[in-house]
């Protein structure tokens, strides 16, 4: 029962985070994910990740080789194969492959704490 309430929650807070303006949904996405999306913003720049992704308010962000990321606070799976949640995010920043062995992501080797903010930043785009 204490797993579906979690889910119930956070699907609430999902929704909140897509009806909420943008200092909102920053503050929602810090008390989320316990990161910093500013931090996290010039942690996708350092990392390269627009060099694969098309990432809103990343500069020079508009490669096709991965998934979009616009929208990520708002969909219910990361990479077809995680729930949607903050430990998953991390979990899958920090290693891909170990995920999910055939994704062409690979391990960039992102620390916790950049992981951490990089997934706040991401549950910031509605």
């Amino acid at each position: 029962m204490r797993n579906r309430l979690c889910s119930i929650c956070w699907l609430v807070t999902v929704a909140a985070l897509a009806g909420g303006c943008d200092s909102e949904s920053k503050e929602l996405a810090k008390a989320m994910a316990g990161g910093d999306p500013d931090r996290g913003q010039a942690a996708i720049s350092s990392y390269g990740c627009a060099s694969c992704h098309t990432i809103p308010g990343i500069r020079g962000a508009n490669a096709l080789v991965g998934p979009p990321l616009t929208q990520m606070g708002g969909r219910m799976y990361i990479a077809g194969v995680l729930q949607n949640t903050p430990s998953n995010m991390i979990r899958w920043l920090k290693d891909p492959p170990a995920v999910d062995s055939k994704t062409a992501m690979p391990n960039l080797h992102i620390t916790e704490s950049d992981a951490r903010d990089i997934a706040t930043y991401l549950y910031t785009l509605q």
